[in-house]
């Protein structure tokens, strides 16, 4: 499970590093996409293929369907671990979710997000996010965490 969140920057090559918390996870590599809103989505191996089942279990005839498998697939690079633990983002992910130099690498439970550090901090400005009022939603979708 990832958690936690970690600032880093891209340098000039397009190669970020991947915290040690983190890293020890992937093993040796991992699978880096395009992800939701605005950010890149990491899944270390077991995850990516449990993930691509599923698109592949989309409906042909379905054309929200094949756009969907088409976004992940075409926008998806395996990245292995450099000795210094970097891996390299390539230009069409780092253009996808308008990456600059610094990042944030936010843990969000079976992936790890990258986000623009700018972008990040408008997202989860107190301004953009009422907690109270999600609670409220999930709870109408059967999440629930009294004890």
């Amino acid at each position: 499970m990832f958690t936690g969140q970690y600032q880093h920057a891209i340098d000039s090559k397009g190669r970020l590093i991947m915290p040690v918390k983190f890293r020890e996870k992937f093993k040796d590599s991992c699978y880096v996409c395009n992800g939701l809103d605005g950010c890149l989505f990491v899944f270390d191996k077991e995850y990516w293929e449990e993930f691509n089942e599923k698109l592949m279990k989309l409906p042909m005839n379905n054309k929200k369907a094949r756009t969907l498998a088409r976004y992940f697939a075409s926008g998806s690079d395996e990245c292995e671990f450099d000795k210094q633990g970097r891996i390299l983002i390539s230009p069409a992910l780092k253009e996808k979710a308008s990456l600059t130099r610094d990042v944030v690498l936010v843990g969000v439970l079976n992936r790890v997000e990258i986000w623009d550090a700018d972008k990040w901090n408008e997202t989860i400005s107190d301004d953009e996010v009422d907690i109270d009022d999600l609670m409220e939603d999930m709870s109408d979708s059967g999440f629930d965490i009294s004890f």
